[in-house]
Parts: structure tokens; C-alpha cells; sequence
């Protein structure tokens, strides 16, 4: 038995032939090189699953990307700007691009400040017309009346109406101020073209405002002159429908104040406004302009930020101006007058306003056959040239003076400015 079981050890210590150990395989020469495929080494090939199709059957739908509904919610603020943050966290890109606009420093930057009061005054309009508001009855019977009520009776209703007529003046002042310093400033150049075309259709739109306004009162002087200014598109093609729309028929009357009213609180205020954002967009996406030949000669000190440097600048020019206004509001009160009689004869010394002076002379000088009809022709041409000017001073749009326009633009200064003065020789403020 000992002897049969050593040969059994001896016979498993052996290797056999079919389970001798494989040697080692050859090392690839080459890094990476690929392995040998089953199908060299004698092996079954196995069957290859069919890829999927990547295109989905079915309606495509794009996958959904939402953005974080607070992006600011790790930022470091107080509790109170957290509140606000959590709430408008749309508006903190907006405030982050105004404190990273900057405005150029130069001699003439004084000249900046007059788009932001007039803005300011229109904000001021808004204001005392709604207080206004409460108290005034557009028709031909109560219009005067409520008038003198609100001067009289209304606790600091004189106050609020003296505001309101002395807000628009210098509002009107401050765009004329603000349009001939951009003109002048040649700030209407490439790429700024509609920032001044909207700026042109805020002044047209702001003088309907003045004459919409001026017969509201319903007094003696204010029909008049409404009747004056609605007779002028007479004598043009058409003219007679534009004066029927804004009369409401053959004579000023009860008619025309309801229409002067409406345009004067709900049409032209929605157009302002459309108009305005458009035009306050353009000013914050294309920043101010410098004069040319500034940057060139060294003439600019440097950069301030908009916010809050220029803004608070901007408040401070703000303050002044509010202070004028209620200076001339206590100082200077316009009269009352007195109620509309649409069966007297017009008075003597009837005008319109200020701000039509240049214009009602022009007509005074055309006093010829066929001069009314000139004279629109004129002032129509002249609003084209004018609105059109960014298009045609190709000289500004390359960076180099274009002396053409600056005459251009004296000239209709002086027009404006002589022809007023003429006005107020005649008839007096």
C-alpha cells in the first residue's frame, strides 16, 4: 500500500502534456498596438449587437434649460437688499451696467445735464396734471369755472397749477437747450442717428403738449389763440380734415376742448412715453458722445461713473431747477383771465406761446397771396433737413468737422431766436 501511494504522488508531481502552463505572450513591439481579434486565434466570433439609431422618432423636443430663479442668492447684502434681491433679482444686471457706464469729462460736459431736467420738468407735468386732474371738467360750460375754483379754493391749488404752467415752459426750454447742444456737439454722428431722430419726435411731441394744454383753461386768450393756430393747415392739401379732427367741426367750441383734453392727458402721454423709453434705451446702450477732435487733442480729463457719480451730479442739477420752478410758480403767477366768449371779437395782442413766437412771425411776414401755404412748405422741408441731419453729415460720421452744419445750425438758431424777439418787441410777454 505505502509503495502504491508514492506512486501516485510521484504520478501528480509530473506535469502532464494537456495541462502544461502557456508561456507567456510575445510583448507587443509597439505600444498600443492592438490585440490580436478572436478570429486569428482560432476563437468563435461572437455576434456584434446592431447599434441603436441616435435619431429619436417622434416630435423633437429640444431639451429645456431653465435659469436659476435667484442668481444672487450667495451674494453678500444686508437684509433688506436681500429682500429686494430674492424679489427683482432681474433688475441687478441692469444696475450693474449702470455702475459700469462711465461718462467723458471734458469742458463742455455741463451740457449733458439738460436732457436729464428735461426729463425732470416731464416728470413734474405728470405729477401736478394728476393733482389737476381731480378737480377739472372738460366742457365749455364748467372748464373755466373749475379753473378758478382750483386757483381759489383748492387748498395750494394755485400753487399746484402755477407749477404745472411754469414746468412746462422750462420744459420746453430745456429741450431746445438740449437739442441745439447735441446739434452743435455734432453728437448725433454714427451710431448715435436714432438717438437724435427720437429725440426730434420728443420735442415735436412735447410742443403738442403746449398747445393741446393752452386751452384747456378755456379763457379768452387761450381760445383765441387756438383758433388762430387751428386756421394755419387750412390753406395746405388736406388741410381742411386736420383742422375739422382737431376742432371736432367748422369752429373752435365745446367739441374741440374734449378732443384737446384727450390728446392733452391720454394720447399724447402714451406716445411720450413709448417714444421716451426708446430714447433713454439708446442713451444708456450708446453712452455719451464726445465732441470730435476731443480725444485726439487730449481735451478729455477722464471718466466718471453714471452711477452714482453722474446720476447724484444729475440730482443736484435737479435740485436747482425745482427751486427755480417754485421761485417763478410764487414769484410770477400766470394769470387767470377771463371766460372764453366765442360771440366777441378777438382782442387785441393775441398769440400763442413763446415757444411758437418764431413761427406766428414767419406767418406775419408772408402776409402776401399764397404766403400761409409757403410757409408751411417751409417749416415742413425744414423739419425733414432736420430730422434727417445724422444721415446727411456723412463728414461728422467720419470723425471730422462738417463746418456746413454748424452753419446750418446757427442759422436756425437765429431764425428762431430773432424771430421771438421781433414777437416780444410787438406784443410784449
Amino acid at each position: 500500500m505505502a509503495e502504491e501511494n508514492n506512486n501516485k504522488q510521484a504520478a501528480a508531481s509530473k506535469p502532464s502534456s494537456a495541462g502544461k502552463p502557456k508561456p507567456p505572450a510575445a510583448k507587443s513591439s509597439a505600444p498600443g498596438k492592438a490585440k490580436p481579434s478572436a478570429a486569428k486565434s482560432g476563437a468563435p466570433a461572437k455576434p456584434v449587437p446592431a447599434k441603436e439609431s441616435s435619431v429619436k422618432k417622434g416630435v423633437y423636443k429640444p431639451a429645456e434649460v431653465r435659469a436659476e430663479a435667484d442668481p444672487f442668492k450667495d451674494s453678500k447684502t444686508g437684509a433688506v437688499g436681500s429682500w429686494f434681491q430674492e424679489r427683482f433679482n432681474v433688475l441687478v444686471p441692469v444696475i450693474d451696467y449702470m455702475k459700469k457706464k462711465e461718462v467723458p469729462q471734458h469742458r463742455l460736459s455741463f451740457w449733458y445735464y439738460f436732457g436729464g431736467l428735461t426729463l425732470f420738468f416731464f416728470a413734474i407735468q405728470i405729477i401736478t396734471g394728476l393733482l389737476l386732474l381731480l378737480y377739472y371738467r372738460p366742457t365749455e360750460a364748467e372748464a373755466f369755472a373749475r379753473f378758478v375754483y382750483i386757483q381759489t379754493e383748492v387748498p395750494f391749488g394755485w400753487l399746484i397749477r402755477q407749477i404745472h404752467a411754469w414746468s412746462a415752459n422750462l420744459m420746453v426750454l430745456m429741450a431746445f437747450i438740449h437739442m441745439f447742444s447735441t446739434f452743435f456737439m455734432k453728437a448725433y454722428r454714427k451710431p448715435r442717428e436714432l438717438m437724435w431722430v427720437s429725440g426730434f419726435v420728443l420735442l415735436v411731441l412735447t410742443l403738442g403738449f403746449g398747445f393741446t394744454g393752452y386751452l384747456l383753461p378755456w379763457n379768452e386768450l387761450a381760445y383765441f389763440a387756438t383758433q388762430i393756430g387751428t386756421e394755419v393747415p387750412k390753406v395746405a392739401p388736406g388741410g381742411e380734415f386736420i383742422v375739422k379732427l382737431l376742432r371736432g367741426g367748422e369752429e373752435v367750441g365745446g367739441e374741440t376742448l374734449t378732443r384737446m383734453f384727450a390728446m392733452h392727458v391720454v394720447l399724447l402721454p402714451g406716445l411720450v412715453m413709448l417714444v421716451l423709453s426708446a430714447h433713454l434705451m439708446l442713451v444708456q446702450v450708446l453712452g455719451a458722445s464726445v465732441p470730435i477732435g476731443y480725444k485726439e487733442a487730449g481735451l478729455v480729463k477722464g471718466y466718471e461713473k453714471f452711477f452714482p457719480n453722474f446720476l447724484a451730479k444729475d440730482g443736484i442739477g435737479w435740485l436747482i431747477g425745482f427751486g427755480l420752478l417754485i421761485y417763478l410758480a410764487v414769484m410770477f403767477p400766470w394769470e387767470i383771465g377771463v371766460k372764453a366768449d366765442p360771440l366777441a371779437a378777438a382782442p387785441d395782442g393775441i398769440k400763442p406761446e413763446w415757444y411758437f413766437w418764431a413761427q406766428f412771425q414767419l406767418l406775419k411776414d408772408l402776409k402776401f397771396e399764397g404766403g400761409e401755404l409757403l410757409a408751411i412748405v417751409i417749416f415742413t422741408i425744414g423739419a425733414l433737413v432736420w430730422i434727417l441731419v445724422p444721415f446727411m453729415d456723412k463728414q461728422a460720421s467720419r470723425e471730422e468737422r462738417s463746418p456746413l452744419f454748424t452753419l446750418l445750425g446757427l442759422l436756425v438758431l437765429a431764425f428762431m431766436l430773432i424771430g421771438t424777439y421781433r414777437v416780444y418787441l410787438d406784443y410784449g410777454w
